[in-house]
């Protein structure tokens, strides 16, 4: 790193390469002293929307032109995304006879958009880019939709799902959030240049106290089941690279984009179901997301690290675009 680029690139660089330790930590300190952080449960929500937010004001029209360039591997990809992770969700909970809280908590897990840590994970994994940040995108914008009707679909004999009004929390947390910060943009470019640098830090921090607020709300629980619900959790993710990798392959997509749909379909906006699972069920249903948004940050850390140094030989110009803008989350 360049002792001479602005502090805030600094800050900003430093503070996502050390992200998956940093969240690790959060969640060990939040079940050790879970009294602490408790009165972060109310913030959660808030968070989410400035992480999203965030994500808004690093969006450019040029981020959308891989979906022209690469319609096939963008189709593919935002397609695996809902199915795989929302069918593999509910099938682990049914195979290991979770109850309806904390199944409906998978569910909600594996119903939720992609995660843009997953933009960083696939930049260090040498991955396409610019198919990452625009799946995450698109699986963002269209999650107020394809969420509460997946939520709806896989867990609503389980438990009652009020799918109307998850539609409303995630328009409120994930989609004005996203528009403002693509407006603001456009209406103050050279103020949001200028603090570009520094929203991954925003972005860690962020993710962080979601982190301990959910985890701390869920301690006794994750004392009890915990060990249970992260099996599933583990699963749930591997299965996503897997399958997701597997999807790339057999429809002949290149090396980094078949990482690059590893990863997004793994990866998932566990903050998200998090806030969405205490919000409309039982601090029970955030559990699995509160594990998940531990533990697919460090798989997904592991990943990159295993596929950085095995550089792809077939991939595209493009694939290595800068991602100096992405957010973390």
């Amino acid at each position: 790193m360049s002792r001479t680029a602005p502090v805030g690139e600094r800050i900003g660089r430093v503070a996502g390469t050390w992200f998956p330790l940093v969240v690790l930590a959060a969640g060990a300190v939040a079940i050790a002293v879970p009294q602490v952080f408790l009165p972060l449960g109310a913030s959660i929500n808030v968070l989410l929307g400035i992480i999203m937010l965030g994500m808004g004001l690093t969006l450019q029209p040029v981020d959308f032109t891989v979906i022209a360039k690469k319609p096939k591997a963008f189709v593919v990809g935002v397609v695996a995304q809902y199915v795989i992770m929302p069918l593999t969700a509910i099938g682990l909970a049914t195979a290991f006879q979770l109850p309806p809280e904390l199944l409906v908590g998978v569910v909600l897990v594996g119903s939720a958009p992609g995660g843009t840590a997953s933009n960083v994970m696939v930049y260090l994994a040498k991955g396409d880019t610019a198919l990452s940040v625009a799946m995450t995108t698109a699986s963002t914008l269209i999650a107020p939709v394809l969420t509460p009707l997946l939520v709806l679909w896989l867990a609503g004999s389980y438990l009652p799902v009020d799918a109307w009004a998850l539609f409303q929390s995630i328009i409120f947390i994930v989609l004005l959030p996203v528009i403002a910060g693509v407006l603001l943009r456009m209406l103050l470019p050279r103020v949001v240049r200028a603090i570009l640098p520094w929203l991954p830090l925003v972005s860690v921090v962020g993710i962080t106290l979601v982190v301990l607020a959910v985890v701390a709300g869920s301690a006794a629980t994750i004392l009890s089941v915990g060990l249970l619900v992260a099996l599933v959790v583990i699963l749930h993710n591997g299965v996503g690279y897997g399958l997701g990798f597997l999807a790339a392959k057999s429809v002949g997509l290149d090396t980094s984009a078949q990482r690059a749909v590893a990863i997004e379909v793994g990866m998932q906006n566990s903050g998200l179901a998090a806030g969405l699972a205490k919000t409309h069920f039982s601090p029970e249903a955030a559990l699995p997301a509160a594990i998940f948004s531990v533990w697919h940050n460090v798989s997904g850390a592991l990943l990159a690290s295993f596929w950085s140094r095995r550089p792809p030989r077939d991939a595209a110009p493009e694939a290595a675009s800068d991602t100096q803008d992405a957010v973390v989350s």
